[in-house]
């Protein structure tokens, strides 16, 4: 008899939530990843008494009601509504695209009149049929909003003109003809209360668990004590790049102390001009309605992505598409490993969509 059920690696949401729901069943566990603490991305760094993101800014919001009382269940969440701001050459807008925005482009005031604006610039554009990024969205919302909001926060995320980016990325561009700040339409949002990692350790109460502990380092021994294997991390590296490393965009995040209370008055904050490097500077306090003396900002940098770095956006173009068709190809036939979560399935998740995937697949196996 072995000595675990399930060794599951990695200690994100995806892991967390399949540690809890198999431990509830009796099932023994034990979830082991390589970085120094549990929690994944969703991992709450507490500085000047502040629970910075460590990984960017995590928002949980789902129209799911069993979802929302599932975390809920864990740690209360506040009622933190994201309300981003776009800074262009020195001038806020509100997001998403809304009534707000249109009044601080045009003075419009009425419906009627952004949306004549908006057609008015599309037909000026003469795009019918967009054969790249660029010619989609100015298809969809006009040339104001693409220059100005859409263009150079795009070309940093993916590190290449929106010329040369296909047009499929932006499939649709929401545009709201309310005064309606609100980034998210679902019912449900908020922040846990205390942080992240509240969620992490009640999910993962009364379950055995090893940090920086490195899966690839003892395979072998870690396959040898378990039933069966969860894994969460890259799907090629398990597979030891067989078919080719798939590709991702990364991200990288500096941290500064500010000796205020309050520098920008809210939470996030996107820079979307082309010469600035950064995307979008993030106040953490704001996401708890902070009151502390200091405050901590944080700028996130796009970057291209290399082996050893935290990988954050898959680039789904037709290459890496079909090399991963073939490694999950691979994964299907396996009896005794289960994969889950956005490495492993190569998708790039929200965390409702995460403690949903994890529950489906806890009862495909449990019943």
């Amino acid at each position: 008899m072995k000595q675990y059920d399930f060794v599951i690696v990695g200690a994100g949401l995806f892991g967390a939530v399949f540690a809890h729901e198999a431990n509830k069943r009796g099932k023994k566990c034990l979830v082991i990843d390589k970085r120094t603490h549990l929690g994944g991305n969703i991992y709450c760094e507490e500085i000047e008494g502040i629970n910075v993101h460590k990984y960017g800014a995590h928002i949980f919001h789902t129209n799911d009601k069993a979802i929302w009382d599932y975390v809920n269940s864990f740690v209360e969440f506040n009622r933190y509504t994201n309300s981003p701001l776009a800074n262009f050459e020195g001038e806020l807008y509100n997001l998403p695209f809304n009534m707000n925005t249109f009044y601080q482009l045009w003075k419009v005031k009425t419906p009627q009149e952004a949306q004549d604006k908006i057609n008015e610039q599309v037909a000026a554009s003469g795009i019918t049929d967009p054969q790249n990024l660029e010619e989609q969205a100015i298809s969809l919302v006009g040339t104001d909003i693409y220059h100005k909001l859409i263009k150079g926060y795009t070309e940093k995320q993916w590190g290449r003109k929106a010329t040369e980016l296909p047009a499929f990325i932006i499939k649709r561009l929401p545009l709201r003809f309310t005064f309606d700040n609100n980034y998210f339409n679902d019912k449900y949002q908020g922040i846990p209360i205390g942080g992240y990692n509240k969620l992490t350790e009640g999910l993962l109460n009364g379950i055995e668990v090893k940090t920086s502990t490195d899966f690839f380092e003892n395979r072998e021994a870690f396959q040898a004590i378990a039933d069966k294997i969860v894994f969460t991390g890259h799907i090629d590296e398990y597979y030891d790049y067989c078919f080719g490393k798939l590709e991702y965009r990364s991200l990288r995040f500096e941290n500064e102390v500010l000796d205020q209370e309050n520098y920008q008055g809210n939470a996030v904050v996107n820079y979307t001009e082309a010469h600035i490097p950064f995307t979008r500077m993030i106040e953490h306090k704001h996401f708890e309605f902070g009151k502390q003396p200091k405050t901590v900002v944080t700028k996130e940098y796009p970057c291209e992505w290399n082996s050893g770095m935290e990988a954050y956006y898959p680039i789904n173009d037709d290459k890496n598409t079909e090399m991963f068709k073939l490694y999950r190809t691979l994964a299907s036939e396996e009896k005794d490993v289960i994969f889950g979560g956005r490495l492993a399935e190569y998708k790039y998740y929200d965390m409702h969509q995460v403690v949903a995937s994890a529950l489906v697949r806890v009862k495909s196996i449990f019943g």
